[in-house]
């Protein structure tokens, strides 16, 4: 199975942390993030990764060069002079991709069923199958709604009634869905879900196990801590 990864952020909200050092590779009880990350996606049966870079990508880079001594294969698509957002970047990196793969966050670790997930996208012949959280506020804002089965709602900004789910940070995609992403402009990926929304092409998958990620100092602190209650 193949995964992209989205890791060409400025990492703004961590502060001072990510002057010099990309959010993949901030440092964790003594490893940069990226390692429990790969360790994680790999243990789950994915080895083909697709690292969609900027801000300091050369670093991610270095650090894991082509995943061979890790047992996979790790290539790198970079967002060039200007920004391209979340699908935008992803967009740039189509000649890389297969005809199905996951697509997650450069700072996230994510607990999900990655096969049943993969296995649910192709038996539902839909374009993607979103993993979502029953968050109801509890870790960040919840941003989804979801009814039968499908997400009918995604918005970050504005809350409406029944926002109950979270984007879980993964989603797995058909690479037809990348059609409804422009080629080289800057595109959210709110723009990008709208469109498989809009066309009823987004399903939902629920995940039971919380989510952790790196993006604020809080929430750092909070994986750190599940990290050291594993050693």
């Amino acid at each position: 199975m193949q995964a992209v990864i989205l890791a060409g952020g400025l990492g703004t909200r961590l502060g001072p942390l990510t002057g010099t050092v990309p959010k993949a590779l901030i440092p964790v009880r003594g490893r940069p993030f990226v390692d429990y990350q790969l360790d994680l996606l790999k243990k789950s049966g994915i080895d083909d990764f697709v690292f969609c870079v900027g801000h300091l990508g050369e670093n991610v880079q270095s650090h894991l060069g082509d995943g061979s001594t890790l047992g996979c294969s790790i290539r790198y698509s970079y967002d060039g002079p200007r920004l391209l957002g979340p699908a935008g970047a992803l967009k740039h990196a189509e000649g890389l991709l297969e005809n199905r793969f996951f697509v997650t966050y450069g700072d996230a670790y994510l607990r999900a069923p990655y096969g049943t997930l993969m296995d649910a996208l192709v038996s539902s012949r839909r374009l993607g199958v979103m993993a979502v959280y029953r968050n109801q506020n509890r870790f960040g804002k919840s941003d989804i709604v979801v009814e039968g089965g499908e997400v009918v709602r995604y918005d970050k900004k504005n809350r409406v009634d029944g926002m109950d789910w979270i984007n879980y940070g993964v989603t797995a995609l058909m690479k037809e869905a990348l059609v409804l992403i422009p080629e080289g402009d800057f595109c959210d990926e709110e723009t990008f879900y709208g469109s498989m929304i809009e066309r009823k092409e987004l399903l939902a998958f629920e995940v039971k196990e919380r989510f952790y990620e790196i993006g604020t100092p809080t929430s750092l602190s909070e994986f750190e801590a599940f990290v050291a209650k594993r050693i």
